[in-house]
């Protein structure tokens, strides 16, 4: 094959995308049969069917058993935005504080269990292996839409046997971060993110109400206090109906 030329089953999945994005494919509507895309485009059994897996793995298609392959709906995506952390009046968490100012109603579901930190997550939170970390669970909603995973890690070392050892319960649960490490005298300084995204996995993308192998944004958060890490976490949002938008202060 020639530089630059597409395979037979990449240029019909473009003319099939072209008609979903213009329109002439309305969302819910049946995708071509493959013996259609055999006789219209002049290709092989082979090629209609890998042409079908491209949009479908790009999640423009989803199939319905027993009834065919159909054009999904594709909402326009809101924004997530990520601004750091700012004190306001109200708005005690990060989450609170980025749908608010979207103007978004949002809730969450959250479970907590002290666990043993993997290589992964020791690593990440400068601990040995093994270690005792409290691992929180967490289901973000806006308006009652599933919108965000998280799961997060805290060394029982700096929160254990203490009023912050349960990230949503006690005198100071569901306060945040920052400001519950306030409450045991230990100063949160910085939080870095590294952003990347994968295909999600069945567990996550069921949650999600996604399909699983679409692509999700994975944010992996990390805040420290002196250089230390006192909490780290994996944000899960689902790539096609969110954008993650960062609002920085220049100093």
């Amino acid at each position: 094959m020639p530089f630059g030329e597409q395979p037979a089953y990449l240029r019909v999945a473009d003319d099939l995308r072209r008609k979903i994005l213009d329109g002439t494919l309305p969302p819910h509507t049946r995708l071509p049969s493959q013996a259609r895309i055999r006789t219209e485009y002049g290709v092989s059994d082979t090629v209609a069917l890998e042409a079908r897996k491209v949009l479908m793995a790009e999640g423009f298609v989803e199939g319905r058993s027993g009834s065919g392959t159909y054009v999904r709906e594709r909402p326009e995506p809101r924004r997530i935005i990520r601004t750091g952390y700012h004190p306001a009046a109200g708005q005690s968490t990060p989450f609170r504080q980025e749908q608010g100012d979207e103007g978004f109603k949002g809730t969450w579901e959250s479970s907590s269990v002290q666990a043993t930190a993997t290589p992964r997550i020791a690593e990440r939170l400068r601990i040995q292996p093994g270690d005792r970390v409290m691992r929180t669970n967490y289901l973000f909603r806006t308006e009652g839409e599933p919108m965000m995973l998280s799961t997060s890690w805290e060394p029982l070392a700096v929160t254990g046997r203490t009023p912050a050892m349960l990230p949503e319960e006690g005198p100071v649960g569901g306060q945040g971060v920052v400001q519950r490490m306030a409450a045991l005298d230990v100063v949160v300084d910085h939080v870095t993110e590294d952003v990347g995204a994968r295909p999600g996995l069945a567990e996550e993308t069921s949650l999600l109400g996604g399909v699983p192998g679409h692509v999700v944004i994975e944010i992996q958060r990390t805040y420290y206090a002196s250089g230390l890490p006192v909490e780290t976490a994996d944000l899960v949002v689902p790539a096609d109906r969110y954008r993650v938008a960062y609002h920085l202060p220049v100093k």
